[in-house]
């Protein structure tokens, strides 16, 4: 389980009971038991795909959990439908649920980054009994979001395609360096009016390493149109949340109560803000939340130690308290 080695992970591709065929990384601690191990299930946004949870992999497994972290629908190794109408979040619920059948894991604690935060807030909700405890890194209910408007277009897709190497250095470029027309650039019009000027050139691979960097380029060339189809359902997902189960206000429920919640924010991160965190402590009075000075969008990498550390720490003393624990 080497970071710099993408293939020294155990990877596995297998077909769900929804029909979709996922890829992800299942790995086993040496003392692995099916009936008192616990399982961290790793769920990434965008752009990344597993990789970004390869520097938490080896330390969580040599603390005895087992750790998987799939592809996401649209990303990498999984599969990858053209409608948007299929990356709705029940289904993405309902696929991480097929995963956990698939693995015979009743619960376990789900971790989830940028639109994985999203996801795995659905998830509590559609699937409460599936876990034991959920942590979410950065808040997504109430970003920046002018960028959105540019990914809801689907002629965005070649564009960034085209303009991979520019788009992938302006989402992973390290805050702490001051550009200041990089400003703003979540803000509507900001992310199309930096890739189309040719007076903005970036060269740094900001928080990736070179190998890094590369290595996410070969993974997106010419694949931007599923993962931005996230972004594409917005219309999809109020019909879906207006369903019998929930009302038109259920973007607003809470998890249940005795569910025990950790927020990790970058205080950098342009795609959070105060107002998210207020909403999160209204409805989350238990939340536990950690904000990190200096660190932006990139947690798992900008600050791997820390959340390598917080984690599992966060799960024993969930335990310790004896807060629904059984798998």
């Amino acid at each position: 389980m080497d970071p710099a080695n993408p293939a020294s992970f155990n990877h596995r591709t297998e077909l769900l009971s929804t029909g979709r065929r996922y890829h992800f990384v299942d790995q086993l601690p040496a003392s692995y038991d099916p009936a008192t191990t616990k399982t961290f299930v790793c769920i990434h946004g965008f752009p990344d795909f597993w990789y970004g949870w390869r520097y938490q992999i080896k330390p969580w497994v040599e603390l005895g959990y087992r750790v998987v972290v799939p592809d996401m629908l649209g990303y990498g190794g999984t599969d990858k439908p053209e409608d948007e109408a299929e990356y709705t979040p029940r289904k993405i619920c309902n696929d991480i649920a097929a995963l956990m059948d698939l693995l015979q894991l009743q619960r376990a604690v789900i971790i989830g980054h940028d639109w994985g935060c999203f996801m795995v807030s659905r998830f509590a909700l559609w699937h409460p009994n599936r876990l034991l405890s959920l942590i979410m890194q950065l808040v997504e209910r109430v970003p920046n979001w002018g960028y959105h408007l540019f990914f809801n277009d689907k002629r965005s897709s070649a564009e960034i395609e085209s303009k991979l190497s520019k788009f992938f250095k302006l989402i992973f470029r390290d805050k702490r360096k001051s550009d200041v027309r990089l400003e703003n650039w979540t803000l509507t019009g900001g992310l199309a009016r930096v890739l189309r000027s040719d007076d903005i050139q970036l060269n740094d691979t900001g928080v990736l390493t070179q190998q890094e960097f590369e290595y996410y380029l070969s993974q997106f060339d010419r694949s931007m149109h599923a993962p931005l189809n996230y972004y594409r359902t917005t219309l999809h997902r109020f019909r879906e949340e207006q369903g019998e189960l929930f009302g038109y206000d259920a973007i607003l429920q809470a998890p249940r109560p005795d569910l025990p919640v950790l927020l990790i924010v970058g205080k950098n991160d342009p795609t959070s803000n105060q107002a998210a965190l207020d909403v999160t402590r209204k409805l989350i009075p238990h939340v536990r939340i950690e904000l990190l000075d200096g660190a932006g969008h990139w947690l798992m990498v900008e600050r791997k130690e820390y959340v390598t550390e917080i984690v599992p720490q966060f799960v024993r003393n969930a335990t310790a308290k004896d807060v629904q624990t059984k798998l």
